[in-house]
């Protein structure tokens, strides 16, 4: 990504680059996200099958919310988002959703993992954004909220009445 030639008041052309870098990033996770939630929606099967299935669709059209809004604050800070596929699959360092047709149970376990992997990754990207830029702090920060409720309703599909989660 290059240097953008102007960025938002408050900041320098080099810190809304280094803003930008760090959305970019999200960008492409996110874009996945939705992807992989709508692939999960598609392929989920068995017990549970219409819970799970509709419990989907609403954090799928949150996450492309959140798409939209983070390649928005990439353009506000003066860099050109990238949302093309071949970004996507060039910037990844993370393994590709691994079911396809699978249980309720199956898809549940998994869709917690890549919660917790998108999660860690999106404190870390709100971490290095809280000295630079609170405004794209705040935007992260809400994006946290949202999927952690998100991983919520996952989790009390796999929990006992102990609290434990189930496998």
């Amino acid at each position: 990504m290059s240097t953008p030639k102007y960025t938002v008041p408050g900041l320098t052309e080099e810190q809304g680059a280094e803003v930008a870098r760090i959305l970019q990033e999200r960008l492409h996770v996110l874009n996945e996200l939705a992807l992989t939630l709508k692939h999960v929606h598609w392929n989920v099967v068995g017990r549970d099958f219409i819970a799970v299935h509709e419990m989907i669709d609403p954090q799928v059209e949150e996450v492309r919310g959140f798409v939209d809004e983070t390649a928005e604050r990439i353009a506000t800070l003066g860099a050109s988002p990238n949302g093309s596929p071949g970004a996507i699959v060039a910037s990844r360092d993370w393994d590709d959703y691994p079911l396809g047709r699978a249980s309720t149970t199956e898809h549940l376990a998994q869709l917690d993992k890549t919660y917790i992997d998108v999660l860690a990754d999106h404190r870390k990207a709100q971490a290095a954004t809280a000295e630079l830029d609170p405004v794209t702090e705040d935007m992260i920060i809400g994006q946290i909220k949202a999927m952690e409720l998100f991983q919520w309703f996952v989790r009390a599909h796999r929990e006992n009445a102990g609290g434990e989660l189930q496998h």
